[in-house]
């Protein structure tokens, strides 16, 4: 199978899970770039961060068109992830491509198990503005170094920490995931030159088409059926770059 067509597959299956379940698919990005296409670990998580970004702000365009962003609560949550996304990926550079894959993999299992858990209600008391902060920092943190949107821990964390009701969090998300991803590239952009871009610019296509064909099949099935069958491939992700890079 041609590497076009490798890519192609592998973003409308990104951008699937993306537009389908509002987060998490970018998590099956790197693995994707990694064992199908052949990027570097530390090439896989910048070229992530590139169709992640791109993905998020098409999905957040229909999103905003229905209402469903939260725009103060989004920026101030994502002003607080802007310095450790930036430090993340500076820090990214200089880790060794097996610490990479490894966290990476534990990152992925713990996605799978956030899709898994049930939701929690959001709660009744004020927000407090620490938690917020410390929420927002880890995120961006986690984008910088594995190159992951965060849509998965953004979320919950929407929900949970802000009080927001679950579809302004999956559309604030993407705002929040858009922001980290930029900070998260700043600091890359010496190594931009390196990468494929015969192969990131279809990947982010399909992924861009992958997501609004993924929120209208969200529309027509199970919510919590896509979320676990995808968990459960996660899951398996996880397991083989662990196993791959430990034996």
């Amino acid at each position: 199978m041609s590497v076009l067509i490798l890519a192609l597959v592998a973003g409308a299956v990104v951008g699937l899970a993306l537009g389908g379940l509002g987060g998490g698919g970018s998590v099956l990005a790197v693995p994707a770039l990694i064992y199908l296409l052949g990027f570097s670990p530390v090439a896989a998580t910048t070229a992530s961060l590139i169709i992640v970004a791109a993905t998020s702000l098409s999905s957040l365009v229909a999103h905003a068109r229905d209402g469903n962003v939260r725009w103060r609560s989004g920026l101030l949550f994502a002003a607080a992830g802007v310095g450790p996304a930036m430090l993340g990926g500076l820090a990214a550079g200089r880790l060794p491509a097996a610490a990479l894959t490894v966290a990476f993999s534990v990152i992925a299992a713990l996605a799978a198990w956030r899709m898994l858990r049930p939701s929690r209600p959001a709660p009744d008391g004020p927000v407090r503005p620490a938690r917020a902060a410390g929420a927002g920092a880890g995120l961006g943190a986690v984008t910088g170094v594995l190159g992951v949107g965060g849509g998965f821990l953004a979320v919950p964390a929407l929900v949970g920490v802000l009080g927001l009701r679950m579809k302004a969090a999956v559309g604030t998300s993407l705002l929040v995931i858009i922001i980290n991803s930029l900070a998260a590239l700043a600091p890359r952009t010496g190594t931009a030159d390196g990468l494929d871009w015969a192969v990131i610019a279809p990947f982010t296509g399909a992924a861009i088409l992958g997501a609004w064909d993924g929120k209208r099949l969200a529309a027509k099935l199970s919510g919590n059926r896509l979320q676990h069958v995808f968990a459960y491939v996660l899951l398996a992700v996880a397991a083989f770059m662990l196993l791959d890079t430990l034996i």
